[in-house]
Formats: structure tokens, C-alpha cells, sequence
């Protein structure tokens, strides 16, 4: 099952922020959840941000599903990614 990947503006905006080391990690993390997004996703109890995220050890990654599409909506560190 292939599924569509879309990056929004503030998530192409998180991206540029992070780190080299970060940047690998969170991009392993989306490749390899993207095969069965529902698998490890989590639903989020406030849809203001999101319908799901996944985790990648310290950082989340929010998104939204629809069909065979991902719609990466935002990205970072667990303690900021969810004040903004």
C-alpha cells in the first residue's frame, strides 16, 4: 500500500529548523510509519492541530489521513510541537 506524502508550509518550515541529526531521523521515521500509517498512529484528543501523530523518540510528527494521502502538518520536539 503506497501511500501519498504531502509536507504543508509549516511543516517544510519545521524541517528547515531542525538539525542534520534530526532531520534524518524524523524522515526514517515518516518512510517507515508511512507503509501502515494507522499501525502506530495515535488519534489526538484536540483536532486543532491534527487528526494523528506518530512518534519518533523525542519529536512527534502531526498529520492528518484521508484516503491514500498523509498530509504532514507539523513537526518538532515534544514539549514545544503541541504549544504552538
Amino acid at each position: 500500500m503506497a501511500y501519498k506524502i504531502i509536507y504543508s508550509k509549516s511543516a517544510a518550515k519545521d524541517i528547515r529548523k531542525l538539525d542534520n541529526v534530526a532531520k534524518k531521523k524524523l524522515g526514517h521515521a515518516i518512510e517507515r510509519y508511512s507503509q501502515n500509517p494507522q499501525k502506530h498512529a495515535k488519534k489526538l484528543i484536540s483536532s486543532k492541530i491534527g487528526q494523528y501523530r506518530w512518534r519518533a523518540g523525542s519529536y512527534r510528527i502531526i498529520f492528518d489521513l484521508s484516503g491514500k494521502t498523509i498530509q504532514v502538518l507539523r513537526l518538532g520536539h515534544r514539549r514545544e510541537i503541541y504549544k504552538k
